[in-house]
């Protein structure tokens, strides 16, 4: 089950109202809880490899962090980024392993 996402209106709620209900109620309320079309391990899995790939690494950290809880391991999160560090720049696989060293310890 996919808990009630707030950051939205925590972080940008007086400032961006809109963007804020639309991140916490559409993404993360309607998007994420569709578990019956993808699970919580496999949408953390797809996610964290966008983000990689974009280089978005503000947001990975809160991502990796996810992926973890839903049950991606330390090797998974290795092997994953190896594997991305041929397609989208050896630079981001860097910067990715540092955030995913931090949350695997």
């Amino acid at each position: 089950m996919v808990e009630k996402q707030t950051a939205g209106r925590d972080n940008l709620g007086d400032f961006a109202l809109k963007f804020a209900e639309l991140n916490d109620d559409v993404l993360f309320g309607q998007v994420w809880s569709r578990e019956d079309k993808l699970s919580p391990r496999d949408r953390s899995f797809l996610i964290v490899t966008a983000l990689i790939s974009q280089g978005a690494f503000e947001q990975l950290k809160y991502h990796m962090t996810k992926a973890k809880e839903n049950g991606i391991t330390k090797e998974e999160i290795s092997e994953m980024i190896t594997q991305l560090a041929f397609y989208v720049g050896w630079p981001k696989a860097w910067s990715a392993f540092g955030i995913a060293k931090e949350i695997w310890k």
